[in-house]
């Protein structure tokens, strides 16, 4: 089965995105724009898993999870993928604190290679991004990385990690297999980080 491991934006910023994105759709026909219903923050993708590798993963997933507290992210900004001139996909940055992002796609990345799941791109840079939009050629999107450039959404709270399974073949179908809590920050210990 197509795996992934992602940390989901709740309801309102994914709103609040949507409405900064919906006047760029219109004229450009070349873009695959992504459903809002799919919207995620990749973690890990997987790509194929064996069912006895996905069933060894769970644990470990909730084990990575409890490691790490809760923090802040925010949708700030655009880019494309592999540059503006020439895009595959464009996408929605992140602000806040990217280092725990980072930190915990590494715990996620190191949970799936114990499990037997290990990822595809394992060793390449973690990019966190949200992927607006697919183009079915090559296309400029300079235009719209600058209209999206100044975009800096609300923020939310990282607070829960998901395996899903994905379903390709017309418009991609997900699943969730499960769902662990980050822990919640404890005030009154040193050094921890506020979400």
């Amino acid at each position: 089965m197509r795996l992934f491991v992602a940390v989901a934006p709740p309801a309102e910023v994914l709103d609040e995105l949507d409405a900064a994105c919906a006047p760029l759709r219109a004229g450009r026909e070349d873009l695959r724009w992504t459903s809002r219903e799919a919207w995620h923050v990749t973690l890990a993708f997987l790509g194929e898993v064996a069912e006895t590798s996905a069933n060894r993963l769970l644990p470990r997933l909730e084990r990575a999870a409890w490691r790490h507290q809760q923090f802040a992210l925010a949708f700030a900004g655009a880019g494309a993928f592999p540059a503006a001139g020439r895009a595959n996909v464009l996408w929605s940055g992140l602000s806040g604190d990217r280092r725990a992002l980072a930190e915990l796609a590494a715990s996620v990345n190191a949970a799936a290679t114990r499990a037997g799941a290990e990822p595809p791109d394992r060793g390449r840079r973690f990019r966190p991004h949200l992927t607006l939009a697919r183009c079915r050629a090559p296309a400029d999107v300079g235009a719209l990385v600058t209209l999206l450039d100044g975009y800096h959404g609300q923020p939310w709270t990282a607070d829960e990690i998901f395996l899903i399974h994905s379903r390709l073949g017309g418009r991609p179908r997900f699943q969730t297999l499960g769902n662990w809590p980050l822990r919640v920050p404890d005030p009154s210990v040193t050094g921890a980080r506020e979400p």
